[in-house]
């Protein structure tokens, strides 16, 4: 028995939860990433034998492959995104933990491979939806999973000075878009439990005063200067534009509601963080995301495209 092949299959089909997660952090979309982690699969296995022995670390090899298709898809991603009926946004991820049967759509689900940190947080996600494929791709690489310089020079094919300015550049669009929230960046350091127990506090007030149609409650949990984007894709009725303003979003969510009666809002885990899902005879129809500054909501996301919830709506039916 060649054991010593057997340990370098099993070390590089060990690699598929860390590429999964590098992919969605550089793609905003499970299955997206999922595709990119499969084709550089099928390119390992479709070498010759002797080319994979030769390769020393099967792990950068894959990492390699998987950033340059991410590359690939960034770039495309682009030029449909232009093509997009209103906001796109990244799909949302549910916590696994809180759904009957262990998951969404069973083990074998991508998503389930994608490890929930502050690095997928629909905040974070959105920033690096404004950056450059290359900004991108490097940032992820570097600031969020470690790689130095000069490897992430060899796998996007560039000099060391230009992924720093790449990665410099990637930073100045973080701290750009949490400036005006307060100096959130630099309170990132405080005790996560402590957050997490904030949000959820003020996700379940916001939650009972959307269901009781509480306009001033909803008006007093929100910042006056918060934004929501909703992304429905053409496919469901969405605002194609951002509704600004704390008050013209509290009469927003109201009227969403007494048009679409016999809604159930859900407290849910969305992205690793305390959200809310919206579903309606067991099918998810909305999931929000919320971002908190000071104890009071500053935005929120909420991805209404079914194409993006089928997840949530396996899950969520099991749940209702």
């Amino acid at each position: 028995m060649d054991t010593g092949n057997e340990r370098r299959t099993d070390g590089v089909l060990g690699e598929r939860r860390h590429l999964t997660d590098l992919a969605y952090r550089m793609l905003g979309s499970p299955a997206e990433a999922e595709d990119a982690v499969q084709e550089a699969y099928a390119r390992w296995y479709a070498m010759p034998p002797a080319r994979r022995e030769a390769v020393a670390s099967p792990g950068a090899w894959l990492t390699t492959v998987v950033s340059r298709v991410c590359l690939d898809v960034l770039g495309s991603a682009r030029v449909r995104r232009e093509r997009y009926v209103g906001e796109w946004l990244p799909e949302p991820l549910p916590d696994r933990a809180e759904w009957p049967g262990g998951g969404p759509a069973g083990s074998g689900d991508p998503a389930d491979r994608i490890t929930l940190d502050e690095s997928v947080s629909m905040a974070f996600l959105v920033v690096l939806e404004s950056m450059t494929p290359a900004e991108r791709v490097v940032f992820v690489l570097h600031d969020v999973f470690r790689y130095p310089f000069p490897e992430i020079a060899v796998i996007v094919d560039r000099t060391a000075a230009a992924c720093r300015q790449l990665a410099s550049s990637g930073r100045r669009r973080i701290r750009a878009a949490r400036a005006p929230q307060g100096g959130r960046a630099q309170q990132a350091g405080r005790a996560e439990q402590a957050g997490r127990a904030e949000q959820a506090a003020v996700v379940r007030s916001f939650r009972r005063a959307w269901e009781a149609g509480d306009i001033e409650a909803l008006v007093g949990l929100l910042d006056p200067a918060a934004t929501m984007v909703a992304d429905g894709g053409g496919l469901v009725g969405a605002a194609v534009r951002p509704v600004e303003g704390g008050a013209r979003i509290a009469r927003y969510l109201v009227l969403m509601a007494e048009k679409a009666p016999g809604l159930t809002l859900l407290e849910r885990t969305v992205n690793g963080l305390p959200g809310l899902v919206a579903q309606r005879d067991g099918v998810t129809a909305t999931v929000a995301a919320l971002d908190l500054v000071d104890g009071r909501i500053t935005r929120i996301w909420a991805v209404r495209n079914p194409e993006k919830l089928g997840r949530w709506t396996a899950s969520g039916g099991a749940a209702g």
